[in-house]
């Protein structure tokens, strides 16, 4: 049986014995990060995956795997995949132009023919969408809005357990009483379970701080820069002694609080950016986002069918459709 409330252990493979679980009890949601599944099962999967006519299906075929493997691990009522309509959308930007700005590539750099240099990944993502249309799976996104946002909103709604599947630690946000991160950022094999005493245990700092916390650490992934000499221990640290990011900058310029010289120099230098990134680092919780219906899914067959012999992914394909029926 899966314990719903264990905190930073692997996967339990004995889980699978298709005894009776406790989250059975409870009307439970799992939301997937797609966009951030997809990506890592591209370079986590052998480019040689192909289908008969050549096209690459290993981020498809990654996706599937882990989306089939967590569904039959906790067995969920509802399912999701979370869908990235707008990936850097342009109110965050406004306020922090950083903001994932080394993940744009503006021109092909000069001596490399685009033609030569396909996209592996690009050609897979509109067969993702149909795959996953064709299985009966759940597809939300929100104009202007990326899918952390929905990710937020559906486990904001949702009366019940909610499991956000994501590598995205800024997602910690979001657990509370019922809402658990199941993080993959090691891969879908050794996922953790996070909950509130799992991030005071790893960072010292409650779910509800997290975005403070993350805002002075900075997040280079992400194109947030953080503030100058604050570290991860520091920036824990502060945020435990201020109760917001708006008492820490006003205490830094007023010169109150127990700050070093350097670090009130640094917040005070970076105050307007602590104060935007905030509502960068923040997730949406109200988009208007429907709730899934529960399980099983509502299959095309005939569509599987089709795309299980076009892409060479029957297998797959068929242990998805069976999880989710």
């Amino acid at each position: 049986m899966v314990d719903e409330d264990r905190v930073a252990r692997p996967i339990d493979e004995a889980a699978t014995d298709g005894a009776p679980r406790e989250q059975d009890k409870h009307d439970s949601l799992m939301v997937f990060d797609t966009s951030y599944l997809y990506y890592r099962a591209f370079f986590g999967v052998p480019s040689s995956l192909r289908a008969p006519d050549g096209t690459p299906v290993n981020a498809i075929r990654g996706l599937l795997d882990a989306i089939t493997r967590l569904t039959e691990q906790y067995n969920p009522r509802r399912i999701a995949c979370a869908w990235d309509d707008d990936w850097r959308p342009a109110w965050r930007t406004a306020l922090v132009p950083s903001y994932k700005a080394h993940r744009v590539i503006d021109e092909v750099p000069e001596g490399v023919d685009a033609e030569e240099t396909p996209d592996e990944l690009g050609v897979q993502v509109p067969l993702i969408r149909e795959v996953l249309e064709a299985v009966g799976m759940p597809i939300m996104g929100a104009a202007e809005h990326e899918a952390d946002d929905v990710l937020g909103s559906l486990a904001a709604q949702h009366d019940g357990r909610c499991w956000v599947v994501t590598g995205d630690r800024d997602l910690f946000q979001l657990v509370d009483d019922t809402t658990r991160v199941i993080w993959v950022g090691q891969g879908v094999a050794k996922h953790l379970v996070v909950d509130s005493a799992w991030l005071l245990d790893k960072y010292g700092v409650e779910p509800g701080r997290y975005v403070d916390f993350s805002v002075l650490r900075g997040d280079p992934s992400d194109g947030l820069p953080g503030v100058k000499g604050v570290g991860e221990k520091s920036a824990a640290r502060l945020t435990r002694e201020f109760g917001s990011l708006e008492e820490l900058v006003s205490a830094a310029m007023h010169g109150t609080g127990t700050i070093s010289p350097a670090i009130r120099r640094s917040i005070t230098e970076s105050a307007e950016y602590i104060l935007k990134a905030e509502a960068v680092v923040s997730v949406v919780l109200n988009l208007p986002v429907a709730v899934p219906a529960k399980l099983p899914l509502t299959v095309d067959a005939a569509r599987v069918a089709e795309l299980s012999e076009r892409l060479g992914l029957a297998g797959p394909l068929s242990r998805l459709v069976h999880a989710c029926s």
